[in-house]
């Protein structure tokens, strides 16, 4: 055993992506409707243990995870606030087109943190590429109203969040056995 080692938080961070990002694209590819499920995932999973684990990146000085896993954590606190807020009448729906922008705004984020991904693994590039195309599809989709963009986003997101799954569940069974078992590039 390692000497004063602190564990890989990263599939902590990766897992709770991937599953909530899972669930919340097989409704967007029409397969079932937005239910208190998802939300929870986007609260607890998405969101809380994504915050937890970006905080134990900061523990291992990692500027990068810090960064992907508390801002995505709190893109999944803000989407929950976004879709609830109106529901409890706090505060009026964003408008359709309007939410486009939000979408935009957070592809933009993921394109530049891409970049930062040329120096990781193939995995971690799969992951931020294919979510850079999602946040492009779910903007289009708000923007032009298009349920076929919508589609196509939600089955694109499908195979970005196992991406994401596949990838923590690597880290964490090549970490366990020693050697690679599933290979990340």
């Amino acid at each position: 055993m390692k000497d004063n080692a602190l564990a890989n938080p990263g599939p902590l961070g990766l897992m709770g992506f991937g599953m909530t990002t899972v669930l919340l694209n097989i409704h967007n590819a029409g397969f079932f409707p937005m239910s208190a499920m998802i939300l929870a995932m986007g609260l607890f999973y998405g969101g809380m243990a994504q915050i937890i684990a970006g905080i134990l990146e900061f523990k291992k000085g990692n500027t990068f995870g810090v960064t992907a896993f508390i801002s995505f954590g709190h893109f999944w606190l803000t989407l929950v606030a976004l879709i609830l807020m109106p529901k409890f009448g706090w505060i009026e729906a964003t408008e359709h087109h309007f939410m486009g922008w939000y979408l935009f705004m957070w592809g933009l984020f993921t394109f530049f943190m891409f970049f930062g991904t040329l120096k990781a693994n193939r995995g971690l590039q799969f992951v931020f590429g294919s979510l850079t195309i999602l946040f492009v599809l779910l903007a289009a989709h708000h923007w032009t109203g298009s349920e076929r963009i919508g589609v196509i986003a939600g089955f694109e997101g499908i195979i970005c969040g196992l991406s994401a799954i596949y990838l923590a569940m690597a880290e964490v069974l090549n970490e366990q056995y020693g050697r690679v078992v599933l290979p990340i590039g």
